[in-house]
């Protein structure tokens, strides 16, 4: 699962990460201020795939899209699926489009999971254990698909899911499943659409190492969804 994470990097340290080219105006799309606790229905940035002017190349581009994928054959717009199991997206009809052609990459520096239940709910921050020369936290992707639904008045609104998968053994004590956590060498394989086999992105869909991962808890604070 995965029901609330945190992105708290520069811009500039998303632009180098995620390769992204773009000018000013393109530029304030990335988040400015941290976001400690971003939750379900709320806008999250994402990196998608553009064509580039060079054939068989991609360049990427950063959007944002509310989180909670809400299908576009859908009559009404409520809800929505903030994660979708990544061995089933592929045949599941409230996925299926998306995943085949729609893949997008979530990007963040950690996210939550509790333990307990009631006012005893204990968070803990899971991020990755790696430093940058900055010292900062590194930012990573999750696997992530995205659908446009149009409403009868025309209103167009652009929703996503992030996939999870089974939890690697550091989750486990946790929960059963954890968010899929892509390496940046698979960036381009699951941003192309025309790459999206899902025989062939299927091994991109595993845990992320627990030795790469740290889990502590945290203050209770983060339990309530933010405004």
């Amino acid at each position: 699962m995965c029901g609330r994470f945190s992105l708290a990097v520069e811009p500039q340290v998303l632009m180098q990460h995620f390769d992204l080219h773009m000018d000013t105006e393109e530029a304030g799309i990335l988040p400015l201020a941290p976001r400690y606790n971003i939750a379900p229905s709320q806008p999250l940035l994402a990196v998608v795939a553009s064509q580039s002017t060079k054939p068989g190349s991609l360049q990427r581009k950063a959007t944002h899209f509310r989180w909670g994928l809400v299908p576009a054959w859908s009559k009404t717009f409520k809800g929505g699926w903030i994660n979708a199991r990544s061995e089933t997206a592929a045949e599941k009809p409230s996925f299926r489009a998306a995943r085949r052609r729609r893949c997008c990459l979530i990007p963040a520096d950690g996210f939550y999971e509790w333990t307990g239940s009631g006012k005893a709910k204990q968070p803990y921050w899971i991020h990755l254990q790696e430093r940058t020369p900055s010292r900062q936290l590194p930012v990573f992707a999750f696997a992530g698909i995205w659908e446009r639904w149009q409403g009868p008045e025309g209103t167009v609104v652009d929703t996503c899911a992030i996939l999870n998968t089974t939890a690697n053994p550091l989750m486990q004590v946790l929960h059963e499943r954890m968010p899929v956590i892509l390496p940046p060498e698979t960036y381009d394989i699951w941003l192309d659409p025309n790459l999206q086999d899902p025989k062939r992105v299927v091994p991109l869909l595993r845990p992320y190492p627990p030795e790469a991962m740290v889990a502590y808890p945290v203050s209770t604070h983060v339990n309530p969804p933010p405004p």
